[in-house]
């Protein structure tokens, strides 16, 4: 597939990325705030400081975000109706309401969304972060609604849409959406020894995700790419050992600490994307000579000609941080810790593109989650040393990653190289 660099009128960002990548029929837009990345929070996303009173800034700032995006569709050939994911990096919770108002303006039939806390965004005072894929349209490329009989949400989004073979879910929470945290998702209060409450979380999104793609005309096998934010990292075990009984095909998968759920309680939410089998696109795991994860998912899918890449550590899995993406004790103010990492994990993501039969030339799409985003200036130098032609990205903070003293998480979406096979 064709890579083309897709440019409007919103605003350049400071850093090392592009605004958009059409790909074939995909659209792939990096996460945008509310910025001019001239004066901080553009003025058109600000209420005016003599009328603190008026207007609210999380509508403010939605509207110039998706205003941007709006252009970016566009110049892409697509629309806001072609929009088929979206995620969404709130600094505030308590904001979600006011944003979801202004999002319910833009989209006839809204997509399916993952919302989730963020400790911080990139630019001071910036209050949320949209991400979105789209598709242009066409004969060939449509997408269809999905609705099963799960929980409706009461937010302004769809359950799930399938676009040809691919299938895109919102993220899900542990909520019936009436009650908050329904029973069967939670431990007996009169037993409160008994049971896991993380453990019946994750079994009541992934029955739910289950009937969604049932009703996408595939299954739970059929998902290459997950993304799980956990409240509380200490429940990742036994969220894993859950999530091992339900997949008996890994995907690649992303894990990371978030600040906040919709639903107080909540303790994960989960995102996935599957790929029903069709039209003879095979689907191969990818394993290259990096350290093998601890946990039960693969290093990366390839279904036709998308690799989907699972989130990415600088650890070796053997000693946590990896010693040569730690700075040495001995020698405390040489180097860099935030560079050593980054060169270590686009080091490996190097080699999971090689054996996929592509390279980081062709990734489409980035995500990156930082412990500190005093880190990002660092990061990204050593992220210009990699891309030649930087993908779209979307770096958000997180409140902590897997393995302890990492500091970065980089999760990717690419294309084969042209004239390579899943064979």
């Amino acid at each position: 597939m064709k890579i083309e660099t897709v440019r409007s009128s919103a605003p350049r960002p400071l850093a090392n990325y592009n605004e958009c990548f059409r790909v074939g029929p995909w659209v792939f837009a990096a996460g945008q705030i509310a910025s001019d990345y001239k004066t901080g929070v553009a003025p058109a996303a600000r209420r005016k400081p003599g009328f603190r009173y008026y207007g609210s800034e999380i509508k403010l700032q939605t509207r110039y975000i998706l205003e941007n995006l709006k252009q970016t569709f566009a110049a892409a050939g697509s629309s806001f109706d072609h929009v088929v994911k979206a995620q969404v990096f709130l600094t505030d919770l308590m904001n979600f309401n006011g944003f979801d108002e202004v999002w319910h303006e833009y989209f006839k039939v809204p997509p399916p969304r993952t919302t989730i806390g963020t400790t911080g965004l990139l630019v001071p005072g910036t209050l949320v972060e949209v991400d979105l894929i789209g598709y242009v349209p066409g004969e060939s490329v449509e997408h269809k609604s999905i609705a099963s009989s799960a929980p409706r949400p009461l937010a302004n989004y769809s359950e799930a849409f399938r676009v040809g073979d691919l299938v895109f879910a919102a993220g899900q929470i542990a909520s019936d959406f009436k009650t908050g945290v329904p029973p069967d998702a939670a431990r007996d209060p009169a037993f409160p020894f008994y049971g896991s409450d993380i453990k019946r979380q994750t079994h009541y999104i992934l029955r739910n995700l289950q009937a969604t793609f049932t009703s996408a005309g595939c299954s739970l096998d059929d998902v290459v790419k997950a993304q799980v934010f956990l409240v509380d990292l200490e429940d990742f075990d036994a969220f894993d050992e859950v999530w091992k009984e339900y997949f008996s095909r890994t995907p690649a998968r992303t894990t990371v600490g978030t600040s906040g759920l919709l639903v107080p309680g909540t303790r994960v939410e989960i995102d996935l994307i599957a790929h029903a089998a069709g039209k003879g696109a095979r689907r191969r795991t990818i394993r290259s000579a990096n350290p093998r994860p601890l946990a039960n998912y693969a290093e990366a899918i390839r279904v036709g000609d998308l690799i989907f890449a699972a989130g990415q550590i600088a650890s070796d899995f053997a000693t946590g941080v990896a010693p040569e993406a730690a700075v040495d004790p001995a020698f405390p103010y040489y180097g860099s810790p935030i560079k050593k990492q980054t060169r270590y994990v686009l080091d490996n993501l190097k080699r999971t593109f090689e054996a996929a039969g592509s390279s980081l030339d062709r990734v489409v799409k980035a995500q990156v989650f930082l412990t500190d985003l005093s880190d990002f200036y660092g990061f990204d130098e050593v992220w210009k040393e990699f891309f030649s032609h930087p993908p779209p990205r979307t770096t958000v903070g997180t409140t902590a990653l897997l393995v302890e003293g990492c500091r970065v998480e980089i999760d990717l979406i690419g294309v084969a190289s042209e004239g390579t096979s899943t064979a």
